[in-house]
């Protein structure tokens, strides 16, 4: 499938290009600011973007209200859809976010409900207790998302329901021609409708990629061969970030053996999962990370290791942000893409992990390890990470001469590699 050698970044297209918080239902064609974004973003190696919530809604993005029609605070279908097309000749593929667990007040069901009642043909595409009351005084209570009273929770095993969903997903398929789809707290989701779902796409596109959102637990649960194609690695999220900070890369490349390791209870070995440093919902990695020094490290970690990484737009050149209320310092207006030598230097790496296919599909495995220094192999690569500001040794059980790929100068090897203070190599034998 495509995305085994595919390089994502991620955009927040109503913070990225300049949108109102609260939908003032004026009609702008902002989305069209992507087009700035491209030839960055070809420079860059990208081959694959995904776009955040793009759909009508209240705030956020993720309180849908039309699923049809783009939010008017980006612009109209026909402004998307040349937009799109200037990625796909590009060779940029595009992914959705489809948020189908919950949808906003305003969504066109649920206002039915609220003046039908009982008698609503809608009324089972919810959880509703017309017995309750709730904090809107609606005379009914409903389930939501997380407490969020403002997010209805879709009852998915609502035939009437799934078969909207089905139309909604087609609709943006035939219209968009988009390459997958992101699922918004697919953890949330009922597995019946998620391969309802993926039998659907599939039978439309067998390389029609299924990403789901999750945070924890067993991936294996959503990622299987009736289900998702990938999730999100909140594992390793947390393990890069915090290895750093704690000058503890036990921690993290515990993660990367637990997870894609050689032994036969490793949980992922040739699964592809999404890996991050940095996301919509989370801090940004320069405003988490607490030494700046480690930024390109860290990045060489995410690229380096197996899966599909994934930027976030912005933190490529070192921009921070931390979660305020409504997340808007997290999502900030970007009206174009700049260049710096942390540019520079994550450029260089997914040149490399474009140019070297064990960087996809090669093996993992350990080589050496302290808390501040470690070296492991991806095929015949061999990845070499020192957090610390001054030069460390750590034993290697090889000896000859290595080229580093980052910098392109030789590496003599004597059954041990002297590493410059806050430095990463990418080992290659001649």
């Amino acid at each position: 499938m495509w995305i085994k050698n595919s390089v994502f970044y991620q955009i927040y297209p109503l913070g990225a290009f300049g949108a109102p918080f609260h939908n003032d239902g004026v009609l702008e064609h902002r989305i069209l600011k992507a087009k700035a974004y491209i030839e960055p973003l070809k420079k860059l190696g990208i081959d694959c973007v995904l776009f955040n919530p793009l759909f009508q809604s209240k705030t956020h993005g993720y309180d849908t209200t039309d699923y049809f029609t783009v939010d008017c605070r980006l612009g109209t279908n026909q402004d998307l859809a040349d937009v799109l097309n200037l990625y796909y000749e590009q060779g940029i593929r595009v992914l959705f976010d489809g948020v189908f667990n919950h949808v906003g007040r305003d969504f066109f069901a649920f206002q039915d409900v609220l003046t039908n009642r009982e008698s609503s043909e809608y009324r089972d595409w919810f959880y509703i207790d017309f017995n309750n009351n709730n904090e809107y005084d609606d005379h009914f209570s409903y389930q939501n998302w997380e407490g969020y009273s403002a997010l209805v929770k879709l009852n998915l095993r609502c035939e009437s329901l799934i078969t909207y969903l089905l139309d909604v997903i087609d609709f943006w398929m035939d219209t968009f021609h988009i390459d997958g789809i992101r699922f918004d707290v697919a953890y949330c989701l009922d597995r019946d409708f998620v391969k309802r779902v993926r039998s659907h796409c599939k039978h439309k596109n067998p390389d029609f990629f299924l990403l789901g959102e999750t945070l924890h637990g067993d991936y294996n649960q959503w990622v299987n061969e009736e289900m998702f194609d990938s999730c999100t690695n909140y594992e390793c999220y947390k393990g890069l970030y915090s290895s750093f900070n704690s000058k503890n890369f036990f921690e993290i490349l515990y993660s990367y053996n637990r997870q894609f390791g050689k032994d036969p209870w490793c949980l992922y070995t040739n699964k592809y999962l999404l890996n991050f440093v940095d996301n919509h919902d989370v801090p940004r990695i320069a405003s988490q990370l607490e030494n700046v020094n480690h930024l390109p490290l860290i990045y060489t970690m995410l690229i380096t290791m197996p899966g599909i990484p994934c930027l976030y737009y912005g933190s490529e050149w070192g921009i921070q942000g931390i979660k305020n209320h409504d997340d808007t310092q997290l999502r900030p207006q970007i009206e174009s893409l700049k260049y710096n030598e942390l540019t520079s230097h994550i450029e260089r790496l997914i040149h490399i992990k474009h140019e070297y296919q064990d960087l996809w599909y090669g093996d993992y495995q350990q080589i050496a390890i302290t808390n501040t220094a470690c070296v492991y192999q991806r095929g015949q690569l061999w990845i070499c990470i020192n957090m610390e500001a001054d030069p460390c040794r750590l034993s290697l059980p090889w000896s000859g001469t290595l080229k580093d790929l980052l910098s392109g100068n030789e590496i003599d090897i004597q059954q041990s590699i002297t590493m410059d203070g806050y430095h990463s190599y990418i080992l290659k034998k001649d």
